[in-house]
């Protein structure tokens, strides 16, 4: 198992110095109730909170650009963090391959819904937020080519 979780590592360029952190943000509710795990040990919170560290990360990005009207941050923002990007992003590195998904979930392929990757992919930002903190969040975006 930790081999799949450095090739995760690979894929975002970053090193998690809190691997739990990873491990609980590409573990599905689904998978943790099968594997009899509690709601903690899954990636729920995480996305909220990767949600709100992409916008944050994401607009201290374009500020640094000089990007400073509120309608020009709102609509860049708008336009950068939203779930077909997040999606797109996801399965350009095959994220669905490292989640850890539920059995039901696995023969539908759910992942294939819209927003389930983009889901995940917020959830892999929380844990890199609360590991490294913006600074690492970004660090997964400019590396994935999240930015144009």
């Amino acid at each position: 198992m930790d081999v799949l979780y450095e090739e995760l590592e690979n894929a975002l360029g970053y090193r998690f110095q809190d691997r739990t952190l990873l491990v609980r943000a590409i573990t599905r509710l689904a998978a943790a109730k099968e594997e009899g795990l509690g709601d903690g040990s899954t990636m729920d919170a995480l996305a909220t909170l990767g949600d709100a560290a992409l916008d944050v990360v994401v607009l201290e990005y374009l500020l640094g650009r000089g990007v400073e009207t509120k309608g020009e941050l709102s609509l860049a923002k708008v336009n950068l963090v939203n779930m077909t990007v997040l999606r797109r992003l996801a399965e350009s590195f095959d994220l669905q391959q490292y989640v850890k998904w539920g059995k039901g979930e696995s023969g539908q392929k759910i992942w294939q819904s819209g927003r389930v990757l983009a889901e995940c992919m917020e959830a892999i930002c929380g844990a890199a937020y609360l590991d490294g903190g913006s600074a690492a969040v970004l660090g997964i975006l400019v590396h994935l080519g999240f930015f144009p």
